[in-house]
C-alpha cells in the first residue's frame, strides 16, 4: 500500500478540477469476475483506493442469494448457498448474452445441476427459475451485484457515485458486452467505458513503470488464469507523440497486439474435478444409502471444501478435506495430496500453454522479443501451472503486480481520465479487435448471384475507430449482413461459445429515389456509404447510411487590387505559401456538366507574358495604389451532395431487454432495493428499541436516577420496560419498523423528564464552577481596564460601565441559581437549566472578548515633532542611508508617524521606547486574564 501511495504521488492525479460542488465528482471501477468482485474509487483527496465491503475486506465473492424475503451478497450469500444451493447464484458473468443451446450454458448446468435454467424464447436467451413466480435473468442478477458494488463505493467515498468503468473478459462478443451495459443501467450506473480485463492490467502495469518507457517499443506478455477462463496477451509500450490543442506532446502508449484465450480453463474446472473426486470417495465408504451426488446441499458443501483444499495445496504437499455432517449426519475426512490433484487435472494442464501460442500467432511476434512474462490471476498460483509455463516459455516468470487488484486499479485510472472532475497524466490505450467483422452482400450477375465479403474490422485492428464501406453499383433497395469474419485464429472448440456468427442484417430503402434526385441535379454518384464505428467499449454501431454524389460548378469571383493586397497579407501572417481553402456555397440546383479544371495559361506563355509586361507598358505593380482594379476569375469547384438513406436493422442472437421486459426488470430490482432498505430500517428500529429497554433498566438501578425520580416514577418506567421486553421476545419480533419506532417514542416520553433531571443534576455543578471562574477573571480584567484607561484612554466610559453591569447581573444570577438549587428537591422540575446558565455566561464572555480584542489592536497616538530648522525653506529632509537628494531634484514631503520614522532611519524613537514596556506589560496582563477565563 505504501508503494502505491508513493507512486501515485508521481503518476496519478496531478490536480483536481472541481467543477461545481465536490459531491458527485467521485468515480469508480468494478472488476466483476466469475468468482470475485473488486471495487475501486477515485474521489477528491483520494487518488486510487480499493472500496472495502462491510467485513472490511478488499474483495467480495460475486455471489447473490435469496432466502424468503432476504437478499444476501458476498460471504453471507455463500453461507446461504451451502444450505440452500438452488437459491444462491454465482459465476453469473459466464451466462450473459447466451442462448439455451450455447455450450457454456450446458457446461454451467453440468457443474451446478441444482439450478433450473429455462429458455427465454422471446429474447433467445436464458433465465434462472427459483419458483413458479420468481425468475431472474443473468442481466438482473448482475445488475444487483453491480448495485452492491455501487453501495460499497459510495460508502468509501462518502458521496453519491454515478459513473464507472467496468472490466469485461476480452473474448466477450457484442451480445455479452451489451448485456453488461444493460445490467449497469439497471443498477443506475453510467458506464464510461467497458475495458478488457487484460487492457486494465496492462494499463496498471504501465502506470507504475512509465519512467522506463521511451521511443523504443517494449513487449511483455500477460498470462491471466482466473476462476473460469485463461487469457494470454502480448502488449507493447512506447512513448508516442500526439498533437493536442495545437501542441505536440509525448505520452506513453500501451497497445494490445495479440490475444489468446481458453474460456473454460481456470480454477473452477480444477475445483469441480476435486469436488467430484471427494464425492466418489465418500460414496465408496458406504456410510449412507443415498449417493452424495443426489443431494444438492451435500454437493454444495463438497464444492466449498474443494475450493479450500485447492488453495491450500498450492502451498502444501498434502491436506485433509473434512466436512462435518456431509450427508445423513455422517462426517467425511480424506487426505488429498498435491500429486493426486495434479493427476485429476492432467488433461486440463495440457491446455495451459495453448493461449500463449494463440497470442503469439495473432501478434505475429516470437518469444525472442518478449522481455517479461507476468502472471495474473489467482489460478496461476498453482505450482503445476507455473511449472508448465516455465517449461514451455523457458524464461523467468514475473510476479511483480497484485494479481487481485491490478485490473480494478487500472480501470479506475481510466475512469478518472474519462471523468470531467479529474485530470491525470495521460496514458494512451490501444485495444485490438479479437473477432474480425465483415460485411456480406449479394453481387448480382447475368448468370447467377454470389455473395461478396468485405472485411470491416480485421483481426487485432485497433479501436476505437470508424470505418466506411462503399457500395458503388447499387441503385435500388438492397440488404447487407454484418457478422464475424473468418475465425481461423480461434481454436475450433472455442468458436461455438461465441454463439450466432451473424450480428445484423441491414435493409436500405429509398435508394432509387435518392439516385433520381441527384441525377436531376447533374451529380455523379460516388456510391452508397455506410458509416460504422467501434467505440472504446468494443461495441459496433451503424452510424448512418447516405448516398454521396459530386458535381462541378463554375464560380465567378470579382477581386480588386485591395482584395489582392489583403489576400497577400493574410498569406504572410498565416505562415503558409499555399492558398487557404475557400468555402464555396452550393450553387442553385441546375444541370451542370462536370468539367476538368486546367491551368488557364501554360507555364511558357505565362513566363513570356511576364517578360512582355516587364519590358512593355506600365505593369500592374507600377499602377497607383489608390486605383481600384477589378478582375474576374473563373474557378471550377466540386460540390459534394449527401442524401440520407433509410436503414433498419434486424439483430440476431440474444436480444437485449426492451419494452415491457425492461420495465418489468427495472421494477423488480427497484422493489428488491426498497425491500432491503425497509429491512435495514426495521432491524435498526428493533435494535434501538431493545438497547433502549436494556439501558433504561440498568440506569434505574443507579443512585443518581433513584434520587432524581419522583415518587412512583421508577415503578412506572420499570413496568413499561418489562412489558416492552416481554412483547419483543414473544409477539413483537416479526413486527415492522413503524411499530418499533412507535414503542420507542412512547418509552422516551415516559423517561424524558427523569433523564433530563439526571442530566441537569450531573452537569450543573461543573457549569456553575465555570461561571464562578469566569466572574473572577472578568472582575480582574475590569480592574485592569480601569487602571490602564486612566493613563491611555483605551476604553470609553460606556464600555467600562456596560461590562461592570453585565458582571453584576451575572453574579446575581449565579447566586440565584445556587439558592434555588439548594431549596429545590432533586425530583422536582428544574427551574434553572444548564443551557440557561450557559447562555448567561455567553453574554459575559462575548463582552469580555470584544474588549480584549480592542486592547490588542490599540496603538498609542504620538504627536508629530516639528522638524529642526523648519524656518529654513531651503533645508532638505533627512533621507534613508544610501539615498541622497540631489540639488535641483523636486522635493516631496512625506508624512510618517514617529514609530515608522525610527524604523526607516535606523534609530529608536524616544517616545516609542517609553511606550514599549507599557505595551508589553499590558499584553501580559491580558494574557493572564484570558488564561483565567
Amino acid at each position: 500500500m505504501t508503494r502505491i501511495l508513493r507512486v501515485m504521488g508521481l503518476t496519478i492525479l496531478l490536480s483536481y478540477l472541481f467543477l461545481g460542488q465536490a459531491n458527485g465528482l467521485a468515480v469508480m471501477s468494478v472488476d466483476i469476475g466469475s468468482e470475485w468482485m473488486k471495487v475501486a474509487i477515485v474521489s477528491p483527496g483520494v487518488p486510487m483506493e480499493i472500496a472495502l465491503n462491510k467485513e472490511s475486506k478488499r474483495k467480495t465473492p460475486a455471489v447473490i442469494a435469496f432466502r424468503e424475503d432476504e437478499r444476501l451478497f458476498g460471504e453471507d450469500a455463500q453461507v446461504v448457498g451451502v444450505r440452500f444451493p438452488k437459491n444462491s447464484f454465482s459465476y453469473v458473468l459466464d451466462l450473459l448474452g447466451k442462448s439455451i443451446d450455447n455450450p457454456i450454458v450446458s457446461l454451467y448446468q453440468k457443474r451446478f445441476p441444482y439450478h433450473e435454467i429455462v429458455a427465454d424464447e422471446e429474447r433467445n436467451t436464458i433465465a434462472f427459475k427459483i419458483d413458479d413466480g420468481t425468475v431472474f435473468t443473468p442481466e438482473e442478477l448482475l445488475a444487483q451485484l453491480l448495485h452492491k458494488a455501487k453501495e460499497m463505493a459510495e460508502n468509501s467515498a462518502n458521496q453519491k457515485i454515478k459513473e464507472a468503468v467496468i472490466t469485461v473478459p476480452g473474448f466477450f462478443n457484442q451480445a455479452e458486452r451489451r448485456a453488461v451495459i444493460q445490467a449497469a443501467e439497471l443498477a443506475d450506473i453510467k458506464v464510461l467505458q467497458l475495458i478488457n480485463d487484460y487492457t486494465a492490467v496492462a494499463l496498471n502495469y504501465g502506470i507504475f513503470h512509465r519512467n522506463e518507457f521511451n521511443e523504443t517499443t517494449q513487449y511483455i506478455m500477460l498470462y491471466d488464469m482466473g476462476a473460469s477462463s485463461t487469457t494470454a496477451t502480448v502488449v507493447s509500450y512506447q512513448n508516442v507523440k500526439t498533437k493536442e490543442r495545437g501542441f505536440v506532446e509525448t505520452h506513453p502508449q500501451v497497445s494490445i497486439l495479440g490475444v489468446g484465450y481458453d474460456r473454460t480453463l481456470g480454477g473452477l474446472e480444477v475445483q469441480t474435478r476435486l469436488q467430484h473426486y471427494l464425492a466418489e470417495e465418500f460414496d465408496k465408504l458406504k456410510k449412507t444409502k443415498t449417493s452424495v451426488f443426489e443431494s444438492p446441499r451435500a454437493m454444495a458443501k463438497l464444492f466449498k471444501e474443494a475450493g479450500r483444499v485447492k488453495n491450500v495445496l498450492s502451498a502444501n504437499a498434502d491436506h485433509y478435506a473434512q466436512i462435518e455432517g456431509l450427508l445423513d449426519e455422517q462426517d467425511f475426512k480424506l487426505q488429498v495430496t498435491r500429486e493426486k490433484l495434479e493427476e485429476l487435472v492432467a488433461d486440463v494442464m495440457e491446455r495451459v500453454t495453448a493461449p500463449i501460442k494463440m497470442a503469439l500467432d495473432t501478434s505475429q511476434l516470437t518469444m525472442d522479443v518478449i522481455s517479461h512474462v507476468i502472471l495474473v490471476g489467482a489460478a496461476t498460483r498453482m505450482p503445476k501451472v507455473q511449472e508448465m509455463l516455465q517449461k514451455y516459455l523457458n524464461t523467468e516468470l514475473s510476479k511483480n503486480i497484485n494479481t487481485d487488484e491490478a485490473a480494478v486499479l487500472g480501470a479506475v485510472y481510466k475512469a478518472a481520465d474519462l471523468s470531467q472532475g479529474f485530470k491525470v497524466k495521460k496514458f494512451i490505450t490501444k485495444d485490438g479487435v479479437l473477432f474480425p467483422i465483415q460485411i456480406v452482400f449479394d453481387k448480382s450477375s447475368e448468370e447467377k448471384s454470389k455473395q461478396v465479403r468485405r472485411t470491416l474490422f480485421s483481426k487485432m485492428n485497433a479501436y476505437p475507430q470508424k470505418k466506411i464501406i462503399t457500395f458503388n453499383k447499387r441503385q435500388g433497395d438492397f440488404e447487407f449482413s454484418v457478422g464475424y469474419a473468418d475465425l481461423d485464429h480461434i481454436p475450433p472448440h472455442q468458436i461455438p461459445a461465441i454463439g450466432n456468427l451473424n450480428l445484423t442484417t441491414v435493409a436500405l430503402t429509398g435508394v432509387a429515389e435518392a439516385f433520381e434526385k441527384h441525377q436531376k441535379e447533374g451529380a455523379e454518384s460516388k456510391g452508397i456509404k455506410a458509416h460504422f464505428s467501434m467505440d472504446d467499449s468494443g461495441l459496433l454501431d451503424l452510424i448512418n447510411v447516405e448516398l454521396v454524389s459530386e458535381k462541378s460548378a463554375t464560380v465567378e469571383k470579382d477581386e480588386g487590387t485591395f482584395s489582392k493586397l489583403g489576400s497577400t497579407i493574410s498569406k504572410l501572417f498565416s505562415g503558409s505559401d499555399e492558398p487557404e481553402a475557400e468555402k464555396v456555397e452550393e450553387p442553385p440546383k441546375e444541370d451542370v456538366k462536370p468539367v476538368r479544371e486546367e491551368s488557364e495559361t501554360p507555364p511558357a506563355a505565362e513566363s513570356q507574358e511576364k517578360l512582355n509586361s516587364t519590358n512593355g507598358t506600365k505593369s500592374e505593380e507600377s499602377k497607383p495604389l489608390n486605383q481600384t482594379e477589378k478582375t474576374t476569375e473563373k474557378k471550377v469547384t466540386v460540390i459534394n451532395l449527401k442524401e440520407p438513406i433509410s436503414s433498419s436493422e434486424r439483430k440476431y442472437g440474444p436480444q437485449p431487454l426492451q419494452g415491457h421486459k425492461l420495465e418489468e426488470s427495472s421494477e423488480k430490482i427497484k422493489q428488491l432495493e426498497l425491500r432491503d432498505l425497509e429491512k435495514v430500517r426495521r432491524e435498526t428500529a428493533l435494535n434501538t428499541l431493545e438497547s433502549f429497554v436494556i439501558d433504561t433498566q440498568q440506569h434505574l438501578q443507579r443512585d443518581e436516577f433513584k434520587t432524581a425520580a419522583a415518587p412512583g416514577e421508577i415503578e412506572r418506567i420499570i413496568e413499561a420496560c418489562s412489558a416492552t421486553s416481554d412483547w419483543l421476545y414473544e409477539d413483537g419480533f416479526g413486527q415492522n419498523a413503524d411499530i418499533y419506532e412507535g414503542k420507542l417514542n412512547d418509552l422516551k416520553k415516559l423517561t424524558s423528564e427523569l433523564y433530563e433531571r439526571v442530566y441537569e443534576h450531573r452537569e450543573r455543578p461543573e457549569v456553575l464552577a465555570g461561571m464562578e471562574t469566569m466572574l473572577n477573571g472578568s472582575n480582574f480584567f475590569l480592574n485592569n481596564m480601569k487602571n490602564i484607561n486612566s493613563a491611555d484612554k483605551i476604553f470609553t466610559s460606556v464600555e467600562i460601565e456596560t461590562l461592570e453591569k453585565i458582571i453584576n447581573d451575572t453574579h446575581e444570577y449565579h447566586q440565584l441559581v445556587i439558592k434555588t438549587v439548594s431549596e429545590t428537591k432533586l425530583h422536582e422540575p428544574v427551574k434553572h437549566k444548564v443551557r440557561d446558565i450557559a447562555n448567561k455566561m455567553a453574554l459575559l464572555d462575548r463582552e469580555v472578548k470584544y474588549l480584549v480584542n480592542k486592547a490588542k489592536i490599540w496603538k498609542p497616538k504620538v504627536e508629530e515633532k516639528a522638524p529642526e530648522g523648519s524656518g529654513n525653506d531651503n533645508e532638505t529632509e533627512s533621507t534613508p542611508e544610501g539615498n541622497s537628494t540631489n540639488p535641483g531634484d523636486s522635493e516631496e514631503t512625506i508624512t510618517i508617524n514617529s514609530e515608522e520614522e525610527a524604523i526607516i532611519e535606523g534609530q529608536p524613537n524616544a517616545t516609542t521606547e517609553e511606550l514599549e514596556p507599557a505595551k508589553e506589560e499590558d499584553e501580559e496582563e491580558k494574557k493572564e486574564a484570558r488564561v483565567e477565563l
